[in-house]
């Protein structure tokens, strides 16, 4: 029978999201803290996230075939190690370059995770109902990206005044820099991996069959995977939609402080939890709408509304920008599923190899927050930000030009079989 619809998997997979989530989704709170802690530019601050989502471009395609070497339980147990190995050196030793290596180090854990995880949950849920689960597990990694700046601004408020509070504040007080509070985060981030680390040991998954749809596949199918013109432009959209999606996120803090005086540590750090927790919502509604609608006509009205919500964030004043930000996160939270969904259900075989060329994708959430940085020291981050136009328009052109074989399951529709191609 193989794994289709094993819940245990599909389970399993959304709790790897949120951790997965947790530790990505930090980057935009700290960024402010790295700037003033470290004294370093704009374009030297978004070097960070690049050097986290550079990873996924180096390390999505091996990992694939480490998949296929291992199985997906050692290389997601390996991932977590990564991430605990990248978080410990940076809370022992915080400095600026190792925070670079830090990150990238803890990248590459996710993006192996991205890999196994993926087409584990096309497979596990069914090609028909992969729109819908994808939307949940975003519905998931929103949710924990919500939590994780909440934690950051009570570790940051609440450690210089640790003496006398409970034993958890006293033993961060104890581990960290006093003039660095926000360095806490990561001793959280290291006890995060290690015990899904546990968890992974223990667990005992039950073995996972795939057809050869679903493998990782030779050097020579992702040549010919590369020979599609379809390929690269759903690559093209995803490294689009990330770059969104984190040059967005990445920025709002520093955006809110410098043009509207609003403290990073509390405002603008609820900010960035409610980017993501608004995408939490958005997930919920796109869950729903992806019931009803064409999944193509649903991602053309939330790009449309990102892009209204962009404009009024960039460009309307303070109590505007303090909302408009997080409807960004709203309006981007079915994109992910939604390109991934359309782009798997686009081909009749090499999912496995198609999914890690589409994760290497995700390096652009290390470029445009970048470009982002660089532009901002030379013209400002206001009009650097209007980048993220470019990015999202390319997000809104997967719904008029995708042609997928499987469209979405909506209600009532007949049952569909693909059509070889």
């Amino acid at each position: 029978m193989g794994v289709r619809r094993n819940y245990f998997i599909v389970g399993l997979v959304f709790l790897v999201f949120f951790v997965l989530s947790f530790l990505t989704n930090i980057l935009g709170p700290i960024i402010p803290d790295i700037i003033d802690s470290f004294h370093v530019s704009l374009g030297a601050a978004a070097f960070l996230p690049f050097s986290f989502f550079l990873a996924y471009g180096v390390l999505s395609v091996p990992a694939g075939f480490l998949v296929e070497r291992f199985t997906e339980k050692p290389v997601m147990i390996g991932a977590f190690v990564a991430a605990l190995a990248g978080a410990l050196a940076f809370a022992i030793h915080p400095t600026y370059w190792v925070s670079v290596v830090s990150l990238f180090t803890i990248g590459a854990g996710m993006a192996m995770l991205q890999v196994a995880i993926n087409p584990l949950l096309r497979v596990a849920g069914g090609e028909e109902h992969f729109a819908f689960n994808s939307a949940f597990a975003q519905f998931v990694f929103g949710a924990a990206s919500f939590i994780s700046p909440r934690i950051y601004a009570w570790m940051v408020n609440n450690l210089p005044h640790a003496a006398g509070r409970g034993s958890l504040l006293r033993m961060m007080a104890r581990i960290t820099p006093g003039d660095l509070p926000w360095v806490s985060i990561y001793w959280i981030f290291a006890a995060v991996s290690a015990a899904m680390t546990i968890v992974l040991v223990v667990i005992r998954l039950p073995p996972i069959e795939r057809t050869e749809e679903e493998q990782a596949g030779t050097v020579g199918t992702y040549v010919e995977m590369l020979r599609r013109g379809m390929v690269w432009l759903y690559f093209g959209c995803v490294f689009a939609y990330v770059g969104s999606e984190q040059g967005t996120a990445d920025w709002i803090s520093k955006f809110l402080s410098q043009y509207h005086g609003y403290d990073p540590h509390t405002t603008g750090a609820a900010a960035v939890s409610w980017f993501w927790g608004l995408m939490t919502a958005g997930c919920f509604v796109g869950m729903i709408l992806l019931k009803a609608f064409d999944s193509r006509r649903v991602l053309l009205g939330f790009a449309l509304g990102a892009l209204a919500a962009l404009s009024a964030a960039l460009f309307g004043p303070a109590n505007v920008a303090l909302y408009a930000f997080p409807l960004v996160g709203f309006f981007a939270s079915i994109m992910w599923p939604t390109i991934i969904s359309l782009a798997l259900n686009s081909v009749s075989q090499h999912h496995g190899a198609f999914a890690g060329i589409l994760c290497t994708g995700i390096v652009g959430g290390a470029v445009v927050p970048l470009i982002i940085g660089r532009l901002g020291d030379m013209v400002g981050l206001r009009a650097a930000m209007m980048f993220l136009y470019v990015t999202f328009g390319c997000v809104l052109s997967v719904g008029l030009w995708s042609r997928p074989i499987i469209t979405n399951a909506t209600f009532g529709a007949k049952p569909q079989n693909a059509v070889a191609k």
